[in-house]
């Protein structure tokens, strides 16, 4: 079974050598120089193998959030210090790898990512969701939210954000429909998803 990586990497030549180092076995590489090229590219299924400059993961998983899309990442570098992987994997990366490296290094980070990427892929694209709905929402909104998702009545946020209930209300009001809720409870879950701190 063929599978599919979406590679990216501004640099020309090394994009190249990983193309024809995947090509011979059971790949499909598709290549881009930067994340910004992913959009309307971005299948459901595969997995992304990005250079990684210290941004480019970040960005990328930005970017699949506002699309509402989640492929799992394996991040690479030509020198890879335990910092700079650490960060990767907090910024979405699921492996990381040393450039240069095999098909068969490649194998063994796909199998290690397929162990968990379907729970991983969907939570992280649950959280994605949420998070691109949460962007919506103003600071005082997000405020308010994190309020209720604290179990708070309207009395209690206002007091806390040394405002008028009624002004609560209204807030409240706004947050729900930016986000698409029916209830509070839909907000909270939505919320916890997203992992909201203000």
């Amino acid at each position: 079974m063929m599978t599919k990586i979406f590679l990216i990497d501004s640099d020309t030549r090394r994009r190249a050598a990983i193309c024809h180092s995947l090509h011979s076995d059971n790949f499909h590489v598709e290549p881009f120089e930067s994340e910004a090229e992913i959009d309307a590219n971005l299948p459901r299924v595969g997995a992304l193998v990005i250079h990684d400059d210290g941004e480019r993961i970040a960005k990328t998983v930005e970017r699949m959030s506002d699309i509402g899309k989640w492929l799992p990442i394996i991040g690479f570098a030509e020198q890879t210090d335990v910092r700079k992987v650490v960060a990767a994997m907090q910024n979405g990366a699921s492996d990381y790898l040393a450039w240069p490296f095999s098909a068969r290094d490649i194998v063994t980070s796909l199998d290690i990512t397929a162990e968990y990427s379907d729970g991983v892929c969907g939570a992280r694209l649950r959280e994605v969701k949420a998070r691109s709905m949460i962007k919506k929402l103003t600071q005082r909104e997000r405020e308010v939210l994190t309020g209720v998702a604290d179990g708070l009545s309207n009395r209690l946020i206002a007091e806390r954000l040394s405002i008028s209930p009624r002004t609560v209300e209204i807030h409240r009001a706004n947050m729900l429909g930016k986000i698409g809720a029916s209830h509070s409870s839909e907000a909270i879950r939505i919320a916890i998803e997203a992992s909201l701190s203000v």
